[in-house]
């Protein structure tokens, strides 16, 4: 259990650049901070060494939950099935079902409020963000605004999701992030698990754009960097 003079919160961190920089902002809020990341059956794990090497740095409590079982429930992903193609170019509507991991956040959440009230913590955290709305429908306010009703009568002790970045775009949380000083080499982001990013897929595009648009250069290795502002890289190109 916490000191109950110190606000705990409930991190879900998942080693990317949007929960690394969550992380640092609630512990820039003074609150213990409990990390808590998920092994669903990624298609790698360089998320989750890298969520792991972060907190032993901070020297923040990190819990990884192994949640492989229910693999098969959640698997028509590209994300999840090493099988599926994983789409490269932009972040479109024509790309993007391929990215969906079925209820992946409710899950996420659900967990992270279970730890929430086991060590009595009153928040949990998730980086939720404005550039997510159009692609994830678990990423908008009105889902999160629903889980959060759910969270405060689903338990004895209510506890409140606290998305900072919810209408905020990606380039915004990085501005933020490198106003607090962070290193974004200590994050993961390419939907691949290979020494260096891809700088293809869509997750690594819109990485780029965001620090493109901070005049600033993302210090992760990549096989290739697209200029954000060229057109749109098409699949396979």
């Amino acid at each position: 259990m916490n000191d109950a003079s110190t606000p705990a919160t409930v991190v879900i961190y998942s080693g990317g650049m949007d929960s690394f920089t969550v992380l640092h902002r609630a512990l820039r809020e003074g609150r213990e901070v409990h990390a808590l990341s998920c092994d669903y059956g990624q298609r790698h794990a360089r998320e989750l060494e890298v969520a792991a090497r972060v907190c032993r740095t901070l020297g923040v409590p990190h819990q990884v939950v192994d949640i492989r079982a229910i693999h098969g429930l959640i698997d028509a992903s590209a994300l999840t099935d090493a099988r599926r193609e994983l789409p490269e170019g932009d972040y479109a509507a024509d790309n993007l079902t391929a990215t969906v991991v079925p209820n992946r956040n409710m899950i996420l959440l659900s967990l992270a409020i279970a730890k929430a009230v086991n060590i009595g913590a009153g928040r949990v955290d998730y980086g939720a963000h404005g550039g997510d709305h159009e692609l994830y429908p678990d990423c908008r306010p009105a889902f999160v605004e629903a889980m959060n009703a759910v969270a405060g009568i689903a338990n004895f002790q209510a506890v409140e999701i606290h998305t900072p970045y919810l209408r905020a775009g990606k380039a915004e949380i990085l501005a933020e992030g490198l106003a607090m000083g962070l290193d974004y080499a200590d994050t993961w982001t390419c939907y691949r698990g290979e020494e260096l990013a891809c700088g293809r897929c869509g997750s690594c595009r819109e990485r780029l754009a965001a620090f493109a648009a901070n005049d600033a250069t993302d210090p992760l290795g990549y096989c290739q960097r697209p200029d954000p502002a060229a057109e749109p890289a098409k699949g396979g190109e």
